[in-house]
């Protein structure tokens, strides 16, 4: 029998993942709830698929932990969810900040907009407001959950229900509505009336930073909307990119 407080091996993750790839969005949460809660914990930026796994987490265990990162750059419309996430499941919302004084020099330095300029500023704006905070989040977590989809974009179309999450010091990375489909996605949400985004109802699909997110126009992919002057394949900020090896 496998020590449930064991650390998991890559190889171990990656058979995981394809065992799992098979498995209900709620079997995979059991698995990992069991194996983890509470050192693990859902990321949600509190769009249509986080709403979607904080309501089935709710579902195996009483008080799932769920975190956020606030950009300092959100839609009102957001935090409204939060609050309104936090009362449906009586659950407290962690909050992570990104470093003031980093964030402070990187705008009198770049300006307020920089991520219109150049990929690369954007990218530092990522790096700052979320994927810092996210490192600091995941520091203390055996594991993390996220709402990714393969159906969201081309930058996640070979994402696993498990992951090996190298780059946060080998913990398991887990995945769990990785096969849904949006119309599974919205279903669900007016079946079990779990309270989302209003700016789902505005042609928003996705949602990050205000500066950042348009609505879509019909036929759009359901990203389109994030970073719209770039390029599908670049359209990550950082949070859901695996470092990649130094060469040799």
């Amino acid at each position: 029998m496998i020590n449930p407080q064991a650390k998991l091996s890559a190889e171990e993750v990656r058979q995981l993942g394809r065992e799992f790839d098979s498995k209900s969005a709620l079997e995979i949460l059991r698995w990992t709830l069991d194996r983890y809660h509470p050192q693990i914990a859902l990321a949600s930026s509190f769009g249509a698929e986080d709403v979607v796994v904080i309501d089935l987490m709710a579902k195996v265990v009483e008080k799932p932990r769920v975190f956020t990162l606030d950009t300092g750059r959100l839609h009102q419309e957001t935090y409204d969810v939060m609050e309104w996430i936090r009362e449906r499941y009586r659950i407290p919302i962690e909050v992570y900040f990104p470093n003031s004084g980093a964030v402070e020099n990187m705008v009198r330095e770049h300006g307020l907009n920089l991520f219109y300029h150049s990929i690369e500023a954007r990218k530092m704006c990522c790096g700052i407001r979320k994927v810092e905070p996210l490192g600091r989040a995941l520091g203390s977590l055996r594991g993390w959950i996220t709402g990714l989809r393969r159906e969201q974009s081309v930058t996640r179309g070979d994402v696993a229900a498990v992951e090996f999450d190298a780059d946060h010091g080998g913990i398991v990375k887990v995945n769990p509505i990785i096969r849904w489909t949006r119309d599974e996605v919205w279903d669900h949400i007016k079946s079990n009336k779990i309270p989302y985004n209003a700016l789902h109802d505005r042609g928003y699909p996705s949602i990050g930073c205000a500066p950042c997110t348009r609505a879509v126009q019909p036929g759009e992919d359901e990203r389109a909307g994030r970073w719209w002057w770039e390029r599908p394949d670049l359209k990550e900020c950082g949070l859901h990119v695996k470092a990649k090896p130094a060469k040799s």
